[in-house]
């Protein structure tokens, strides 16, 4: 099997590559992850001329590209400039659209890919605790379309977003499989309250209530109860395994770099066997998370049912032990200036241990690939 980049890829990577370093410095990141915003509106639509959102979905659907590794090649460059832009909401409710959207739901998409409307998953709820399944958010059937009554929690971007995607009971009790439908909300709906606030690594979140939400029938995006959350799941799995890929092959340069530089009894730290061998054992780490998010692109676009859920799950959990490995580590070789706000391995650092957090932990998809082996 073949898994060398397209000329395409290797291009789009390139310019992608060249874009974050030119454009999202490591101060001027900060300044935009961390502001009322959390991103910048205006680099935003810049990603989106660079073709980095039209590279996440198909040229049927209006994007270029659309496969696993278009996926990892866009998110890697993200993660290696950790760049703060709600690219993973537009990937997410994009592909929930083209996976059980109506042809005129489907239209949504071209706003999207053209980055002039800002989309984001609203999944979680407090409690939840990772699992798909627990969902007590209500949607009833009405006369004219639906009401959607129910909190979410920890919605990046959800205090901004134009487009939400709400997953809400049309059936069922809190934990039961089914009856889960996903409804499209407009981001400035009447009875809807948001409180934003800053996410540790930057980027916004928002806690979001839904108090007699009005919904016309079309809101209901596909059929009801379209068992389409777990497919969606996936491809953010694959986003955030390429995102923490790139973010630690960063971190590893600036440490490489650091242990050739820095003296100590007038030589490098980087000629002291301990810190070599440490050092070694985290590259080939790094590498194990390579192997895995090769392996969950490839899923993507040839895996079904529980072989696709493994091997995304194996992703990762790969990328959250690694992750908190290569943080810890890095930030150990760098002493105590590796914890400093100044020094942009803090930061990577951050991110890392966070990406951890999102669609799952180690510990989740551990048990998650556990379970879904023992029932292959």
């Amino acid at each position: 099997m073949n898994f060398t980049h397209t000329e395409d890829r290797r291009m789009l990577a390139d310019s992608l590559n060249r874009f974050v370093s030119e454009q999202y410095g490591i101060e001027h990141r900060n300044q935009l992850a961390y502001s009322a915003e959390g991103h910048s509106p205006t680099l935003y639509a810049q990603f989106a001329d660079q073709g980095a959102i039209g590279a996440l979905f198909p040229e049927e659907e209006g994007g270029f590209g659309g496969s696993g590794f278009d996926i990892s090649v866009v998110f890697e460059s993200l993660g290696r400039g950790l760049v703060a832009e709600p690219l993973l909401g537009a990937l997410v409710v994009g592909q929930a659209l083209i996976a059980a959207g109506t042809e005129s739901q489907k239209q949504k998409l071209e706003a999207i890919v053209a980055g002039t409307v800002m989309a984001a998953l609203a999944h979680d709820e407090p409690g939840s605790h990772y699992e798909l399944n627990n969902v007590s958010a209500t949607a009833a059937k009405t006369a004219t379309g639906w009401v959607l009554n129910g909190a979410k929690s920890v919605v990046a971007f959800g205090e901004k977003a134009d487009l939400l995607l709400v997953s809400a009971r049309t059936a069922g009790e809190q934990f039961d499989e089914t009856g889960i439908s996903l409804f499209l909300v407009d981001g400035n709906a009447a009875g809807l309250a948001k409180r934003g606030y800053s996410r540790m690594e930057g980027g916004r979140a928002a806690e979001l209530t839904f108090d007699n939400v009005q919904l016309s029938a079309d809101a209901l995006l596909g059929a009801e109860g379209h068992a389409v959350l777990e497919h969606v799941q996936g491809f953010a799995l694959l986003a955030l395994a390429a995102e923490a890929l790139g973010a630690m092959d960063v971190a590893k340069q600036h440490t490489l770099e650091y242990l050739q530089t820095r003296k100590q009894f007038g030589v490098a730290i980087g000629t002291f066997q301990a810190l070599q061998h440490r050092m070694a054992d985290l590259l080939l780490e790094v590498e194990q998370v390579r192997s895995t998010v090769v392996n969950a692109a490839d899923a993507i676009d040839n895996a079904e049912g529980v072989e696709r859920a493994k091997m995304l799950s194996a992703a990762k959990y790969t990328v959250g032990y690694v992750g908190a490995m290569v943080a810890e580590e890095c930030i150990q070789m760098h002493g105590g200036i590796g914890m400093t706000w100044e020094l942009p391995l803090a930061h990577y650092a951050k991110r890392l241990v966070m990406i951890d957090h999102q669609f799952g932990d180690e510990d989740h998809h551990l048990a998650r690939f556990m379970a879904l082996s023992q029932n292959a």
